[in-house]
């Protein structure tokens, strides 16, 4: 893909101070907060797309919100862990959550985009298909939501799954 989140790992290597811009620009409109810029900006050169530009800030942000030290094993997809999530907490209201999220439009992608980020804060997110999803968001056959989708149901738990088509 673009290597933005490897570009952020680097800048960020030794320096808590990128995270924390980054942190702190989610507070405001992707794109918005001027303290990001410098972090953001250098790997957008020539980008005129307004989507673009805030998908790229939305992503730095929800990654420095995210990152852990030391996170270990596989990224994963939001959907597929959403259904981890769903899966290990019993939570009823995960599955509406992330209807919702789905349902989102562009305005209101960032708010619950953060709010699942969030919630799924044990997981070890594959931001980069996050960007690339963010970046499709807008797609007439909405592809990324479909392929959260399924990523999402076909990795729920298989006591969930039959409970489901018992319905």
């Amino acid at each position: 893909m673009s290597g933005f989140i490897e570009w952020l790992e680097d800048s960020s290597a030794g320096n808590s101070r990128v995270r924390a811009v980054l942190r702190r620009s989610l507070a405001f409109e992707p794109g918005a907060f001027p303290g990001a810029y410098p972090y953001v900006e250098p790997f957008l050169k020539g980008e005129g797309f307004e989507w673009r530009r805030k998908a790229y800030y939305l992503t730095a942000g929800l990654w420095a919100h995210h990152w852990r030290e030391g996170r270990n094993g596989v990224p994963t997809s939001v959907g597929k862990a959403c259904a981890h999530y769903k899966t290990a907490s019993k939570s009823e209201s995960t599955e509406l959550r992330f209807i919702n999220l789905l349902d989102a439009d562009m305005d209101q992608l960032p708010y619950r985009l953060r709010q699942m980020v969030a919630l799924l804060k044990d997981q070890n997110l594959d931001f980069e298909d996050l960007l690339k999803s963010i970046l499709d968001w807008n797609n007439d056959q909405k592809k990324a939501q479909n392929a959260w989708a399924r990523d999402f149901y076909r990795n729920l738990d298989g006591n969930n799954t039959k409970e489901r088509t018992a319905k």
